[in-house]
Parts: structure tokens; C-alpha cells; sequence
């Protein structure tokens, strides 16, 4: 049985994510392909456009056989711990062979040699890395002209998201010694960052920004497969698009009540960034308008939105050190799955070293204690989310204990 695994956000599933999966599963004649999927927050550090489970559907109409949820703690992680997390998960399954994922390069040996020196990092790249820090570079700027010291000129590479996050897939799965081998689909259509809709091939982003402009949603018809198109218009006949600006009174009333503590317990909050955030916080409009005036030259609006969104979740730091205790990822919760995938989830049940989630209700017996707070966690951060895109679409919301798992 060969099993492929895939990493994905789907926010939204549009033509280009179908083009991947047919892709996976032709190169490595996948009987089962299986997705760890974000859940309702990004790892840019936004809410996703639509819930999980409208997009599990989607992946499942399209190609995917199981969905498996990413922990929030790593959903909304930078690049080196949502793929940490997301990894770990397909690894602990004990059946995943193959992990493709999409890149602007689209030649993983090549990544793979990239990956191999930040898993083993040599005195020579700690060396100029930790000088380039001590000089006040960013994290990603010091790595970047550390591996070009190296040997590896990243100039154009590592401005592309997509072989950052592939880079760091690869280099998970050195460090655990995996035996899934990596394997890279180049990127179709549109730029990850286009915020133009194309003929057929736009990005995830360029999609979000035409919902949100509030155009016809018959401008996506050729964006998506047909199904998922039909499956986004049934969905947004009873819910409105969830915006990050949809969030901006929790997040305000947040910051204002940790003002006198300032933020420095949250994950990926310096210093410097929680002061800034204090010293601006009589200027908060919105969400997205905080995370322009708090960007800088140094730090972009993408870490500032991911920063925000950890504070707005509770994300401390010592909730990772606790999920690093526990091997990163103690369960596998299932968001959905094809009936036809019997035998792989029977494989799963068989050879996983974490427990397989179904039902909500069986958690706690199946779970040790400290895993189950992390997927009580979970669940809290979900209801952050469906209290949010509940009331802005004046629509009851959605209990984690009562919606079922999507069954194809």
C-alpha cells in the first residue's frame, strides 16, 4: 500500500490544489493520499475564509482520502513549526511513504541539500548565523546570507513561500530520521502572493481578495473545480467570509487587558515588538490597519499578524515547550474521510504511534492527560473561531462535540 501525504491550508481549495493532487498521486501511484490540514487560523496569522470542515469537504471531493487536522499551536506557527508539527503528524501515522508538496523550485534534491545543512548546521553557518543576529538581522535574513556564506546562493529561492516551507518539510524529516522520502510539484498558475485573478490558476490570496471586495462569485467558477465552487456558494448562502478584521474587538479588548504585563509570554513576541504594541495601542483601528502600523522594515506584516494572533489565542510559549515534551503531536484528529478509505484507516489504527481521533466524546479515555488539555486547546481555539463567524452571519454556532466528521 502506498500512501502520500500532503500539507495544506485550502483557504480556499481552487484549481491549482486539484492540480497537486492528481499530481501526487500519478508520480508515486498513491492507492491513498492523506492531508494534514490547518485548521480555522493560518499559518500567515489570519482566520481561514471558511471553517475545516467546508474545506475537508473540498479536498475530499477532490482527490483527498483522509483529512487530518494540524494542532492549532502549530496551524499558525512560523514556517519551521507548522512544518514541525505538520510533518510530525504524517511520521507518527507510521503509513505515509511519500510527502509532495508544491514549490516554485519543483526540484527537491536540491532542497533537500539546503534542508540538510540547516538540520545539521555546521560551525561555519552557526557561526556567521548568530553574527548576523548579534548585527540585528531578522531570523530569515540571517539564515538566508548564512547558507549563501555556505555555499548556497538563495537570492531568488528563499523569497519564495513555498520552497521555505518545502525546505523545512525536508528538514523535519531529517531530524526524525523519517523514512517518507520527499518529493516536490512545481507550482502551477499565479505567484503565492498574486493578488490578481488569472484565467484559471490563481492564488489562494488573489481568491480571498475578490471575495472580500464583495464581487459575484461567478468570477470564480473557472478559479476552482466545479464541485468546490458549487460547495463555496452553498456555503456562503447561510455564512459570510470570515475577515481578519472580523476579529479586531476580541483582539483590541486582549491587548488592552494585558496592557500593564505587556506580551512577552506569547510565542514570537520580543521585547521590542510587545512595547511597540503598548505604545500604539490608542491608535488600533483594525486588525489588519494594527499590522501595518506596527510592521517595520525588519519585521513584516506577516509576523506582526502571526504575533497578533498568538496573543489573541493564548498562545504562550510554554504551551510549545509543552507540546515539544510530548514529541510535538500526541493525537491525530480526523476532520473527515472517503468510505472507500477503510483500509487505510484500518492501516493507520494498526501501525500509528498516537492515537486516531473520530469522536470528540472518546478523547479523554484515549487520551493521556497532557494531550488531551492540548486537544482541549484545540477546541477552544475553534470556538474562538465559530462564535466569531457565527455572529457575523447571525447563524447558531457550531459545537465541536456535535459536528460530525465529513464522510464521503
Amino acid at each position: 500500500m502506498h500512501v502520500t501525504g500532503i500539507i495544506a491550508e485550502y483557504n480556499p481549495f481552487h484549481n491549482g490544489h486539484r492540480y497537486h493532487l492528481e499530481e501526487a498521486r500519478k508520480k508515486s501511484n498513491a492507492d491513498y493520499i492523506v492531508i494534514a490540514m490547518s485548521g480555522n487560523f493560518m499559518q500567515r496569522g489570519t482566520p481561514a475564509l471558511l471553517d475545516k470542515y467546508t474545506r475537508t469537504r473540498m479536498a475530499l471531493n477532490n482527490g483527498a482520502d483522509l483529512v487530518l487536522e494540524i494542532p492549532s499551536v502549530y496551524s499558525s506557527g512560523s514556517a519551521e513549526y507548522f512544518a514541525a508539527g505538520a510533518v510530525t503528524l504524517l511520521d507518527k501515522l507510521g503509513v505515509v511513504d511519500t510527502l509532495d508538496f508544491g514549490s516554485e523550485w519543483g526540484q527537491a534534491d536540491e532542497l533537500g541539500q539546503i534542508a540538510a545543512v540547516l538540520a545539521d548546521e555546521p560551525d561555519q553557518y552557526k557561526i556567521i548565523l548568530q553574527d548576523k543576529l548579534r548585527q540585528g538581522c531578522t531570523y530569515p535574513a540571517a539564515r538566508a546570507y548564512a547558507l549563501n556564506q555556505t555555499g548556497y546562493s538563495l537570492t531568488e529561492l528563499y523569497k519564495m513561500p513555498n520552497n521555505i516551507l518545502g525546505i523545512e518539510y525536508i528538514k523535519c524529516l531529517i531530524k526524525r530520521g523519517s523514512i517518507i522520502r520527499p518529493v516536490t510539484t512545481k507550482r502551477m498558475g499565479s505567484a503565492y502572493h498574486e493578488e490578481q485573478l488569472n484565467h484559471n490558476y490563481s492564488s489562494a490570496f488573489a481568491i480571498r481578495e475578490a471575495v472580500f471586495a464583495g464581487k459575484d462569485l461567478d468570477i470564480l467558477k473557472e478559479q476552482l473545480p466545479e464541485n468546490a465552487y458549487d460547495i463555496i456558494r452553498e456555503h456562503f448562502n447561510s455564512y459570510l467570509p470570515v475577515h481578519p478584521d472580523d476579529f479586531s474587538l476580541l483582539l483590541h479588548y486582549k491587548l488592552l487587558s494585558e496592557a500593564d504585563m505587556g506580551y512577552e509570554k506569547y510565542i514570537d513576541i520580543t521585547p521590542a515588538l510587545s512595547e511597540r504594541i503598548r505604545n500604539n495601542l490608542y491608535q488600533f483601528t483594525t486588525f489588519h490597519g494594527f499590522c501595518d502600523l506596527l510592521k517595520t522594515k525588519d519585521v513584516t506584516h506577516t509576523r506582526i499578524s502571526r504575533s497578533l494572533t498568538h496573543i489573541l489565542l493564548n498562545m504562550e510559549s510554554d504551551r510549545l515547550e509543552r507540546c515539544k515534551e510530548m514529541d510535538l503531536v500526541p493525537y491525530a484528529r480526523i476532520l473527515g474521510f472517503k468510505k472507500s478509505s477503510t483500509g487505510l484507516l484500518a492501516a493507520i489504527k494498526a501501525k500509528s504511534s498516537i492515537p486516531l481521533i473520530s469522536k470528540l466524546a472518546d478523547a479523554e479515555r484515549i487520551l493521556e492527560d497532557r494531550a488531551y488539555k492540548m486537544l482541549k486547546y484545540d477546541i477552544y481555539v475553534a470556538d474562538l473561531y465559530n462564535s466569531v463567524a457565527a455572529g457575523k452571519s447571525r447563524q447558531p454556532m457550531r459545537n465541536e462535540y456535535s459536528t460530525p466528521i465529513v464522510m464521503l
